[in-house]
């Protein structure tokens, strides 16, 4: 399962009100110095993805994403050193040290 933090649902229900897409897509590939990394982006559903509705948002995730983003929580955070999406995920490993890629 992957779930959102109130403000995570907060922020996208807001970006979602100005967009043609129905949800969010989170997805991992292969890069960055830890070697996957995360993506979130708007979008429709694919003919494969697995769907997860929190808060009111739907989640899309391809079958080989869903495998590294089980017990993902999307949370969002607006401070002073950043402001964006960030991907809490039980089953990373490491992370590098800024936080934008990991391994398991």
């Amino acid at each position: 399962m992957i779930t959102l933090s109130e403000s995570a649902a907060k922020r996208l229900q807001h970006l979602l009100s100005n967009k043609e897409e129905k949800g969010i897509r989170a997805a991992v590939s292969g890069g960055g110095c830890s070697g996957f990394t995360y993506k979130l982006l708007f979008d429709n559903r694919g003919k494969d993805d697995r769907v997860v509705v929190d808060r009111g948002i739907e989640i899309y995730v391809d079958p080989k994403s869903f495998l590294y983003l089980m017990g993902t929580q999307i949370d969002f955070v607006d401070e002073l050193n950043q402001t964006g999406f960030k991907f809490v995920n039980p089953n990373a490993k490491r992370t590098c040290g800024c936080g934008e890629s990991f391994s398991v």
